[in-house]
């Protein structure tokens, strides 16, 4: 059959978009989004959590096409930068991270719509600002660990509240894993918070080092939530660097990153 020189040019426009997709594909896919992964701690130091988070969010987002960036220098938060970004993830991170400057551009871009995923320690960090407070949604109180009585890292199980979330949806009715869990000093529940797992402490000793019985029979461990113009998701999972080997994990940890950043619904209220 003769190929007319117009209905060649056709052909050559129609294909180009496949084989565009397919050296895409081949590179490991297109980044659809961006994450910031800032892991300061000006507080008790995660030596595992830190370099094993980084390297799976990283190996996450080689996977699924969007770009990780990492830092621990809150220079990051200008906000020219964080408008490069579609999501920033507190890995691990304690203290007092960042100062007024970069408070006031993190809040900017939270308002400007910007999303947050907190991991672990990150309930831990920026205690003296409320506004942080109110994004996490409750602050770290205490965990096991009492001398004698109970130990940090137990197993315990988890109800999994919500099977409809990119962060949950994977998992069974309940979960089962050891953690150092978490106590907080207010329920998120009562912050607005859209509880996705729970651990039921009939299951662990939660009587915390410095003093708390545990939360009773409603204790959030990771939720979501919109909050002044964002996106917020935390989960108190990954003490340890092994537990981000875990495939449950990661899957997890990325449904998270996820809907923070916008890519996967976000039905938290």
């Amino acid at each position: 059959m003769r190929v007319t020189p117009l209905a060649a040019l056709v052909l050559l426009l129609l294909a180009a978009p496949a084989c565009a997709a397919e050296r895409d594909d081949a590179a490991g896919g297109t980044a659809r989004h961006a994450a910031l992964v800032f892991t300061r701690a000006e507080a008790y130091r995660h030596t595992e959590c830190t370099p094993e988070g980084t390297a799976a969010i990283r190996g996450l987002g080689a996977r699924r096409g969007f770009r990780v960036d990492a830092t621990d220098d809150p220079a990051a938060f200008r906000r020219r930068n964080l408008a490069r970004y579609d999501v920033v993830v507190f890995l691990c991170t304690t203290g007092d991270v960042l100062g007024p400057r970069e408070q006031r551009a993190f809040k900017r871009y939270i308002r400007a719509g910007g999303g947050y995923a907190g991991a672990h320690s990150a309930a831990a960090t920026e205690e003296d600002w409320p506004w942080y407070g109110r994004l996490v949604g409750a602050a770290f109180a205490d965990h096991p660990g009492i001398p004698g009585v109970n130990a940090q890292f137990q197993t315990a199980t988890l109800r999994v509240e919500d099977r409809g979330t990119a962060a949950t949806r994977h998992l069974g009715r309940t979960w089962r894993r050891e953690e150092e869990w978490y106590n907080f000093r207010s329920n998120p529940r009562s912050a607005g918070a859209h509880v996705l797992l729970g651990v039921d402490e009939s299951t662990y000793d939660p009587r915390g080092h410095s003093g708390s019985p545990g939360m009773g029979s409603d204790h959030p461990i990771a939720w979501c939530r919109r909050f002044d113009g964002g996106r917020s998701f935390y989960t108190a999972l990954g003490h340890k660097g092994a537990y981000w080997r875990d495939p449950a994990l990661r899957r997890h940890v990325l449904g998270g990153i996820e809907m923070a950043a916008g890519t996967k619904p976000f039905r938290c209220g």
